[in-house]
Protein backbone atom coordinates (compact mmCIF):
# COMPACT_ATOMS: atom_id res chain seq x y z
CA UNK A 1 0.00 0.00 0.00
CA UNK A 2 1.00 3.51 -0.85
CA UNK A 3 1.75 6.17 1.60
CA UNK A 4 -0.39 9.06 0.26
CA UNK A 5 1.71 12.15 -0.13
CA UNK A 6 0.11 15.26 1.40
CA UNK A 7 0.60 18.37 -0.84
CA UNK A 8 1.14 20.89 1.68
CA UNK A 9 1.35 21.10 5.37
CA UNK A 10 -3.00 21.21 5.65
CA UNK A 11 -4.14 18.53 8.27
CA UNK A 12 -6.14 15.52 7.48
CA UNK A 13 -9.82 15.89 8.12
CA UNK A 14 -11.69 13.20 10.35
CA UNK A 15 -14.98 12.63 10.26
CA UNK A 16 -17.37 10.31 12.03
CA UNK A 17 -20.65 9.03 11.69
CA UNK A 18 -23.66 6.62 12.09
CA UNK A 19 -27.73 6.16 11.26
CA UNK A 20 -30.03 3.55 12.55
CA UNK A 21 -31.97 2.83 9.52
CA UNK A 22 -33.01 -0.48 7.66
CA UNK A 23 -30.19 -1.21 4.85
CA UNK A 24 -31.94 -4.84 3.22
CA UNK A 25 -28.61 -6.12 1.21
CA UNK A 26 -25.94 -3.68 2.26
CA UNK A 27 -23.60 -5.62 -0.53
CA UNK A 28 -24.11 -3.26 -3.56
CA UNK A 29 -23.88 -0.29 -0.88
CA UNK A 30 -20.49 -1.99 0.26
CA UNK A 31 -19.14 -2.19 -3.39
CA UNK A 32 -20.25 0.87 -3.86
CA UNK A 33 -18.39 2.88 -1.20
CA UNK A 34 -15.20 0.64 -1.35
CA UNK A 35 -14.94 2.25 -5.08
CA UNK A 36 -16.07 5.78 -3.95
CA UNK A 37 -13.33 5.89 -1.07
CA UNK A 38 -10.76 5.05 -2.69
CA UNK A 39 -11.77 7.24 -5.45
CA UNK A 40 -11.47 10.06 -3.34
CA UNK A 41 -8.00 8.59 -1.46
CA UNK A 42 -9.96 8.07 2.28
CA UNK A 43 -8.81 5.71 4.95
CA UNK A 44 -11.37 4.29 7.33
CA UNK A 45 -13.85 2.22 8.48
CA UNK A 46 -17.32 2.06 7.88
CA UNK A 47 -19.91 -0.84 8.86
CA UNK A 48 -22.74 -1.45 7.30
CA UNK A 49 -25.56 -3.93 8.76
CA UNK A 50 -28.88 -4.33 8.44
CA UNK A 51 -30.04 -1.78 10.78
CA UNK A 52 -27.58 0.74 9.74
CA UNK A 53 -24.04 2.11 9.11
CA UNK A 54 -21.72 3.36 11.14
CA UNK A 55 -17.88 4.93 10.36
CA UNK A 56 -14.98 7.29 10.56
CA UNK A 57 -13.27 8.02 7.36
CA UNK A 58 -10.39 10.31 6.71
CA UNK A 59 -9.11 12.40 3.80
CA UNK A 60 -8.10 16.24 2.69
CA UNK A 61 -11.40 18.12 3.44
CA UNK A 62 -12.42 18.46 0.33
CA UNK A 63 -12.56 15.04 -0.36
CA UNK A 64 -14.16 14.13 2.39
CA UNK A 65 -16.50 16.39 2.12
CA UNK A 66 -17.50 15.73 -1.65
CA UNK A 67 -17.73 12.00 -0.47
CA UNK A 68 -20.09 12.59 2.42
CA UNK A 69 -22.20 14.42 0.33
CA UNK A 70 -22.38 11.48 -1.94
CA UNK A 71 -22.86 9.09 1.07
CA UNK A 72 -25.89 11.11 2.39
CA UNK A 73 -27.72 10.76 -1.39
CA UNK A 74 -28.69 7.20 0.03
CA UNK A 75 -32.16 6.51 1.26
CA UNK A 76 -32.43 7.65 4.97
CA UNK A 77 -28.71 8.64 5.19
CA UNK A 78 -29.64 12.47 4.45
CA UNK A 79 -28.81 14.76 6.85
CA UNK A 80 -27.01 12.29 9.23
CA UNK A 81 -25.09 14.18 12.16
CA UNK A 82 -20.91 14.00 11.50
CA UNK A 83 -18.67 14.87 13.92
CA UNK A 84 -15.10 16.20 12.61
CA UNK A 85 -12.15 16.29 14.05
CA UNK A 86 -8.55 16.84 12.58
CA UNK A 87 -4.71 15.07 12.91
CA UNK A 88 -1.77 16.16 11.59
CA UNK A 89 -1.02 12.21 9.70
CA UNK A 90 -3.16 10.10 8.62
CA UNK A 91 -5.01 8.14 11.28
CA UNK A 92 -6.30 4.94 9.32
CA UNK A 93 -3.61 3.12 7.73
CA UNK A 94 -5.72 1.75 4.98
CA UNK A 95 -9.91 1.68 3.57
CA UNK A 96 -12.43 -0.56 5.17
CA UNK A 97 -16.27 -0.90 4.29
CA UNK A 98 -17.62 -4.65 6.35
CA UNK A 99 -20.96 -5.95 6.39
CA UNK A 100 -21.98 -6.24 10.08
CA UNK A 101 -24.87 -8.50 12.40
CA UNK A 102 -25.00 -5.48 13.96
CA UNK A 103 -22.92 -1.94 13.60
CA UNK A 104 -22.60 -1.96 17.30
CA UNK A 105 -22.27 -5.52 18.84
CA UNK A 106 -24.61 -5.98 22.11
CA UNK A 107 -25.42 -9.11 20.93
CA UNK A 108 -28.99 -8.88 21.93
CA UNK A 109 -31.57 -9.54 19.45
CA UNK A 110 -34.43 -7.02 18.96
CA UNK A 111 -33.15 -4.11 20.79
CA UNK A 112 -34.26 -1.15 18.25
CA UNK A 113 -33.34 2.11 18.89
CA UNK A 114 -35.59 3.68 16.15
CA UNK A 115 -38.64 2.65 18.56
CA UNK A 116 -36.83 3.16 21.64
CA UNK A 117 -33.85 4.95 22.11
CA UNK A 118 -33.51 7.40 25.30
CA UNK A 119 -34.27 11.28 24.73
CA UNK A 120 -31.28 13.30 23.40
CA UNK A 121 -29.82 15.75 25.87
CA UNK A 122 -28.29 18.67 24.30
CA UNK A 123 -24.55 19.55 25.00
CA UNK A 124 -25.23 22.63 26.57
CA UNK A 125 -27.49 21.16 29.04
CA UNK A 126 -25.44 18.09 30.55
CA UNK A 127 -23.41 19.72 32.97
CA UNK A 128 -26.92 20.92 35.03
CA UNK A 129 -28.28 16.94 34.35
CA UNK A 130 -25.12 15.57 35.69
CA UNK A 131 -25.20 17.94 38.50
CA UNK A 132 -28.85 16.67 39.68
CA UNK A 133 -28.06 13.74 42.61
CA UNK A 134 -31.37 12.02 41.61
CA UNK A 135 -29.46 11.81 38.09
CA UNK A 136 -27.60 8.13 37.89
CA UNK A 137 -24.67 9.29 35.13
CA UNK A 138 -23.88 6.15 33.55
CA UNK A 139 -20.47 5.80 31.23
CA UNK A 140 -21.56 3.01 28.63
CA UNK A 141 -17.60 2.64 27.04
CA UNK A 142 -15.48 -0.06 28.03
CA UNK A 143 -12.54 0.03 30.60
CA UNK A 144 -9.72 0.86 28.38
CA UNK A 145 -11.69 4.07 27.42
CA UNK A 146 -12.63 4.85 30.62
CA UNK A 147 -8.86 4.64 31.58
CA UNK A 148 -7.87 8.12 29.57
CA UNK A 149 -10.84 9.97 30.76
CA UNK A 150 -14.42 10.36 32.29
CA UNK A 151 -17.30 12.82 33.53
CA UNK A 152 -17.74 13.44 36.84
CA UNK A 153 -19.45 11.69 38.77
CA UNK A 154 -20.23 9.15 36.48
CA UNK A 155 -21.07 5.13 37.24
CA UNK A 156 -18.59 2.91 35.84
CA UNK A 157 -19.73 -0.46 34.61
CA UNK A 158 -16.47 -2.16 34.07
CA UNK A 159 -16.93 -3.94 31.52
CA UNK A 160 -14.12 -4.86 28.59
CA UNK A 161 -16.67 -5.18 25.54
CA UNK A 162 -20.11 -3.92 24.74
CA UNK A 163 -21.48 -7.44 24.62
CA UNK A 164 -21.13 -7.04 28.32
CA UNK A 165 -23.26 -4.18 29.20
CA UNK A 166 -26.93 -6.08 29.26
CA UNK A 167 -25.04 -8.77 31.85
CA UNK A 168 -24.22 -5.26 33.58
CA UNK A 169 -27.79 -3.97 33.62
CA UNK A 170 -29.19 -7.25 35.33
CA UNK A 171 -26.72 -7.44 37.91
CA UNK A 172 -26.87 -4.01 39.03
CA UNK A 173 -29.49 -2.01 37.84
CA UNK A 174 -33.32 -2.07 38.89
CA UNK A 175 -36.41 -0.49 36.85
CA UNK A 176 -37.98 -0.17 39.85
CA UNK A 177 -36.67 2.15 41.68
CA UNK A 178 -37.68 4.99 39.31
CA UNK A 179 -34.57 6.51 38.95
CA UNK A 180 -33.31 8.50 35.76
CA UNK A 181 -30.85 7.26 34.22
CA UNK A 182 -28.60 9.54 31.64
CA UNK A 183 -25.67 7.38 29.93
CA UNK A 184 -22.69 8.98 27.56
CA UNK A 185 -20.39 6.91 25.49
CA UNK A 186 -18.04 8.07 22.60
CA UNK A 187 -20.00 9.57 19.21
CA UNK A 188 -23.43 8.70 20.47
CA UNK A 189 -23.99 5.35 18.89
CA UNK A 190 -23.67 2.71 21.79
CA UNK A 191 -26.13 5.08 24.19
CA UNK A 192 -28.49 4.85 21.24
CA UNK A 193 -28.51 0.95 21.56
CA UNK A 194 -27.72 0.70 25.45
CA UNK A 195 -30.89 3.16 26.39
CA UNK A 196 -32.95 1.47 23.69
CA UNK A 197 -32.20 -1.74 25.44
CA UNK A 198 -32.99 -0.13 29.25
CA UNK A 199 -36.09 1.10 27.81
CA UNK A 200 -37.46 -2.21 26.38
CA UNK A 201 -36.31 -3.80 30.03
CA UNK A 202 -39.05 -1.52 31.79
CA UNK A 203 -36.31 1.64 32.49
CA UNK A 204 -38.71 4.83 31.98
CA UNK A 205 -36.84 7.98 32.44
CA UNK A 206 -33.70 6.90 30.57
CA UNK A 207 -31.67 9.38 28.34
CA UNK A 208 -28.18 10.17 26.84
CA UNK A 209 -25.70 12.71 25.73
CA UNK A 210 -26.60 13.73 21.68
CA UNK A 211 -23.54 13.32 19.78
CA UNK A 212 -21.86 11.44 22.49
CA UNK A 213 -18.42 12.78 24.26
CA UNK A 214 -17.30 14.21 20.95
CA UNK A 215 -19.62 16.59 20.02
CA UNK A 216 -19.52 18.15 23.70
CA UNK A 217 -16.18 18.69 23.11
CA UNK A 218 -17.00 20.81 20.28
CA UNK A 219 -20.35 22.82 22.17
CA UNK A 220 -18.84 22.89 25.17
CA UNK A 221 -15.38 24.13 26.43
CA UNK A 222 -12.86 26.10 28.64
CA UNK A 223 -14.24 26.00 32.41
CA UNK A 224 -17.68 24.78 31.67
CA UNK A 225 -16.39 21.31 30.99
CA UNK A 226 -17.09 18.60 33.33
CA UNK A 227 -14.33 16.40 31.42
CA UNK A 228 -11.40 15.35 33.04
CA UNK A 229 -8.54 13.65 30.88
CA UNK A 230 -8.90 12.78 27.27
CA UNK A 231 -11.16 10.68 24.86
CA UNK A 232 -10.02 7.43 23.28
CA UNK A 233 -10.97 7.02 19.66
CA UNK A 234 -11.13 4.36 17.45
CA UNK A 235 -8.11 5.15 15.06
CA UNK A 236 -4.10 5.77 15.31
CA UNK A 237 -4.70 9.36 17.11
CA UNK A 238 -5.48 6.58 20.28
CA UNK A 239 -6.95 9.26 22.34
CA UNK A 240 -7.77 13.61 21.73
CA UNK A 241 -8.00 16.39 23.64
CA UNK A 242 -11.45 18.88 25.04
CA UNK A 243 -10.01 20.51 21.98
CA UNK A 244 -10.54 17.53 19.51
CA UNK A 245 -6.38 17.35 18.60
CA UNK A 246 -4.71 14.72 19.14
CA UNK A 247 -3.72 13.06 22.77
CA UNK A 248 -1.19 12.34 24.64
CA UNK A 249 -1.13 8.74 24.50
CA UNK A 250 0.47 5.94 22.52
CA UNK A 251 -1.05 2.27 22.09
CA UNK A 252 0.31 -0.90 22.68
CA UNK A 253 0.62 -2.60 19.89
CA UNK A 254 0.49 -6.30 21.73
CA UNK A 255 -2.57 -5.41 23.20
CA UNK A 256 -4.18 -2.26 22.30
CA UNK A 257 -4.23 -0.42 25.41
CA UNK A 258 -3.94 3.64 25.18
CA UNK A 259 -0.66 4.14 27.12
CA UNK A 260 0.35 6.96 29.05
CA UNK A 261 3.75 8.78 30.01
CA UNK A 262 3.90 6.67 33.02
CA UNK A 263 3.14 3.20 31.52
CA UNK A 264 5.55 4.01 28.70
CA UNK A 265 8.23 4.58 31.53
CA UNK A 266 7.48 1.27 32.96
CA UNK A 267 10.21 -1.28 33.31
CA UNK A 268 7.75 -3.48 31.66
CA UNK A 269 7.34 -1.30 28.51
CA UNK A 270 9.23 -2.52 25.45
CA UNK A 271 7.80 -0.40 22.66
CA UNK A 272 6.15 -1.97 20.14
CA UNK A 273 6.10 -5.78 21.96
CA UNK A 274 4.77 -5.47 25.36
CA UNK A 275 3.27 -3.01 28.27
CA UNK A 276 2.68 -3.11 32.07
CA UNK A 277 -0.98 -4.49 31.23
CA UNK A 278 0.06 -7.14 29.02
CA UNK A 279 3.43 -8.24 29.55
CA UNK A 280 3.24 -11.13 31.61
CA UNK A 281 0.38 -12.29 29.36
CA UNK A 282 2.05 -13.01 26.37
CA UNK A 283 4.52 -15.57 25.76
CA UNK A 284 8.22 -15.61 23.47
CA UNK A 285 6.58 -16.57 20.59
CA UNK A 286 3.80 -13.91 20.70
CA UNK A 287 6.60 -11.44 21.78
CA UNK A 288 8.79 -12.24 18.82
CA UNK A 289 6.34 -11.93 16.50
CA UNK A 290 5.41 -8.85 18.03
CA UNK A 291 9.23 -7.46 17.63
CA UNK A 292 9.59 -8.64 13.72
CA UNK A 293 5.91 -6.40 13.17
CA UNK A 294 7.58 -3.50 14.66
CA UNK A 295 10.78 -3.92 12.98
CA UNK A 296 8.90 -4.32 9.97
CA UNK A 297 6.63 -0.86 10.73
CA UNK A 298 10.24 1.01 11.19
CA UNK A 299 11.69 -0.25 7.75
CA UNK A 300 8.02 0.79 5.86
CA UNK A 301 8.56 4.13 7.64
CA UNK A 302 12.35 4.19 6.44
CA UNK A 303 10.75 3.49 2.75
CA UNK A 304 8.06 6.02 3.24
CA UNK A 305 5.79 3.71 3.14
CA UNK A 306 2.32 2.51 4.96
CA UNK A 307 2.81 -0.74 6.70
CA UNK A 308 -0.41 -2.04 7.02
CA UNK A 309 -0.24 -3.59 11.07
CA UNK A 310 -3.36 -4.98 13.30
CA UNK A 311 -6.69 -2.86 13.14
CA UNK A 312 -7.64 -1.20 16.46
CA UNK A 313 -11.12 -2.58 17.86
CA UNK A 314 -14.08 -0.90 17.31
CA UNK A 315 -16.86 -0.85 19.87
Amino acid sequence: MNQIAPKDRRRWLVCSFYRFVPLPGPGPMRDAIRERMSGHGLVGTILLAGEGINGTVSGWPEETGRFLDWLQTFPGLSGMDIRESWAVALPFRRARVKIRKEIVTMGVPGVDPLRHAGDYVAPEDWNTLIDDPDVLVIDARNDYEVKVGRFDNAVIPHIASFREFPGYVQDHLDPGDGRKIAMYCTGGIRCEKSTAFLKQQGFREVCHLKGGILNYFRTVSGERSRWRGECFVFDDRVTVDQTLEAGNHDQCHACRLPLDAADKSHELYRKGISCPYCSKEKSDRDRARYAERERQMLLAEERGEAHIGPQIRSG
